[in-house]
C-alpha cells in the first residue's frame, strides 16, 4: 500500500490528509512535533481573552483520526532523504515514504537584534506560543508592561490580547503609519487611530536595537534604536512577519528559495515530494499574488488540489482572486483583488469614502485608463466574497461596481448602511451623476 507521510498538521497538511482519504485507500501519516491533533492557529487569541478553550480549537473529535485511518505521530523531523525516500526525527527514529508532503507552516522572523533569544521574548504561532504567553504574562501583576515589535496581524492580534488583560501595551513600528506597506493611507491612519483608542502606546517609525537581559537570561527592557531610550517590559512580542519553517531541510537536495520551490502542481525539484501552505514557494508568480502566501485559505485551497494530483487526477493550483479578511480590534476588514498600499503601480487609482466620525471607510482601486475595477477594501463594513468574485471574474468597470453596490453589502439586518453616503462622494469626487440600483436577491444569487 502506497504511503503518504505529511509534515504539518496544520490546514494544509490536515486538507491535503482528508481529501486523499475520500479518493483513496492508501495509507496516510501526519506527522507533528507541535501537537497531538490539528488545531485553528487563527483562534489561539481568543483561547487567551478567555472566549474558548483550546479543546475548542480542534475542529474535529480525537476519535476522527483513527476512524479516517489517518496515522498520527508527535515527532520532530530533523532531517528529509529525498533519494533514500525517508524522514530523520529527532529522536532518532526513522520513517519511509514512498510519496512525501511538506506542509510546515512558517516562524515568526527574528532579524538578529541582541537578546532575541532570551526567555520571554517570544512570537504568536504555534501552541507553544499560546503557552509561553500564558506562563509569561498571565495578569498585569506577573507581566507589568509587553512591547511588540512589528506592525502586522500578528502583531496587533498580540496587543488585543495582552489589552484584554489590563497589561500596558508598546507597539513598535518602523513604519511611519501602521500597515501601510498594504494599506492606502486612509486606512492605516483609521487603524493608527483604532489602536490609540484602545490605550496601546503606539510609536511609529520606531526601530528596536536591543533586547535587554536581567542577567538571569530573561528579557528585561528594550532599547529604541532612534532615541536610546530604555523601556522597561516583562514580554517582547516579536510578531515582525514569519517566514517559511524550512531549516530542517537546509541538507536535503530539494531546491529551496525562502521557501520550498514548487511548481503549479505543488512538486518540488524532487520526485514524488511536494510542499503547501505558508511553507510553499511558487516558481511563478500567479497573477499579482505574492510567491509565497501565509494565508488560512490558500493553505486549505493547495490541500484539496494536492489531493486531488497525489491520488492520480493532476490538479494545478489555482487561488483565483485575492481577497482576506482581518480584525483591527472592534473594526472588521476585508478585502476582495488589489488595493495597493504606499507602493501602488501608476495605472492604479483610488476611490476612498471615510465616516464622519466612525470607524468606517471604503477605498476602491480602478484602473486610470479603462475604469476596469481591480478591487475594494472596507473597514466596519461587511461584503459578499460571491459578488466581488463575480465582478472581478466578468471584468466590471468601476461604475457598474457603484451601481450595484447594494447587491455586495453583507451587513446584517438592522445595520445602519452607507452606500447612498458612499456613491454621494463617489460622484462628487469623479464628476458622475451614478444611481444606486436597489438590492435584488435574483442578482445576487444568479
Amino acid at each position: 500500500m502506497e504511503h503518504i507521510v505529511i509534515i504539518g498538521n496544520g490546514i494544509a497538511g490536515v486538507t491535503a490528509a482528508r481529501h486523499i482519504r475520500k479518493n483513496s485507500d492508501k495509507r496516510i501519516t501526519i506527522v507533528s512535533g507541535e501537537t497531538d491533533y490539528f488545531f485553528s492557529r487563527t483562534a489561539l487569541m481568543y483561547v487567551y481573552m478567555g472566549h474558548m478553550k483550546f479543546e475548542h480549537t480542534q475542529p474535529y473529535e480525537n476519535w476522527f483520526w483513527e476512524k479516517n485511518r489517518i496515522e498520527l505521530k508527535k515527532a520532530w523531523v530533523e532531517k528529509v532523504a529525498g533519494k533514500e525516500k525517508q524522514l530523520h526525527f529527532s529522536n532518532g527514529e526513522t520513517m519511509d515514504f514512498d510519496k512525501l508532503i511538506i506542509a510546515t507552516g512558517s516562524v515568526p522572523n527574528k532579524f538578529g537584534w541582541p537578546g532575541q533569544d532570551l526567555d520571554g521574548v517570544q512570537g504568536l504561532y504555534h501552541k507553544q506560543d499560546l503557552d509561553n504567553l500564558e506562563k509569561n504574562a498571565p495578569n498585569k501583576e506577573v507581566c507589568k508592561r509587553a512591547v511588540i515589535v512589528g506592525g502586522g496581524l500578528i502583531g496587533i492580534e498580540m496587543a488585543e490580547m495582552l489589552h484584554s488583560r489590563h497589561i500596558p501595551v508598546t507597539f513598535l513600528v518602523r513604519e511611519d503609519s501602521f500597515w501601510n506597506g498594504v494599506l492606502p493611507a486612509g486606512e492605516s491612519e483609521l487603524v493608527n487611530e483604532e489602536i490609540l483608542a484602545n490605550g496601546i502606546d503606539l510609536r511609529l517609525s520606531t526601530n528596536l536595537e536591543e533586547i535587554i537581559d536581567d542577567g538571569n537570561g530573561r528579557c528585561k527592557a528594550v532599547k529604541i534604536k532612534e532615541t536610546g531610550e530604555i523601556i522597561e517590559c516583562d514580554v517582547v512580542g516579536l510578531t515582525a512577519g514569519v517566514t517559511p519553517n524550512i531549516n530542517f531541510l537546509k541538507d536535503s537536495d530539494i531546491e529551496l528559495g525562502k521557501g520550498v520551490k514548487v511548481n503549479r502542481l505543488l512538486e518540488t525539484s524532487i520526485k514524488d515530494i511536494y510542499a503547501i501552505g505558508d511553507c510553499a514557494e511558487q516558481r511563478e508568480a500567479i497573477g499579482r499574488r505574492r510567491p509565497i502566501e501565509a494565508v488560512w485559505y490558500t493553505g486549505r485551497m493547495m490541500g484539496e488540489a494536492l489531493a486531488q494530483t497525489i491520488c492520480s487526477n493532476p490538479m494545478e493550483y489555482n487561488p483565483g482572486h485575492w481577497f482576506n479578511s482581518a480584525k483591527f480590534m472592534d473594526v472588521e476588514y476585508q478585502t476582495y483583488g488589489w488595493v495597493s498600499g504606499r507602493n501602488k503601480p501608476d495605472f492604479e487609482e483610488h476611490f476612498h469614502w471615510r465616516h464622519e466620525t466612525e470607524l468606517i471607510c471604503v477605498t476602491i482601486a480602478y484602473h486610470k485608463d479603462t475604469d476596469l475595477f481591480l478591487g475594494i477594501n472596507t473597514f466596519g463594513i461587511r461584503m459578499r466574497h460571491e459578488i466581488f468574485d463575480r465582478w472581478l471574474t466578468e471584468g466590471r468597470k468601476v461604475d457598474e461596481v457603484m451601481t450595484y453596490l447594494k447587491d455586495a453589502n453583507f451587513d446584517p439586518e438592522f445595520y445602519k448602511l452607507h452606500e447612498n453616503a458612499i456613491i454621494t462622494h463617489y460622484n462628487k469626487q469623479r464628476g458622475k451623476n451614478i444611481q444606486l440600483v436597489k438590492k435584488s436577491w435574483k442578482r445576487i444569487f444568479a
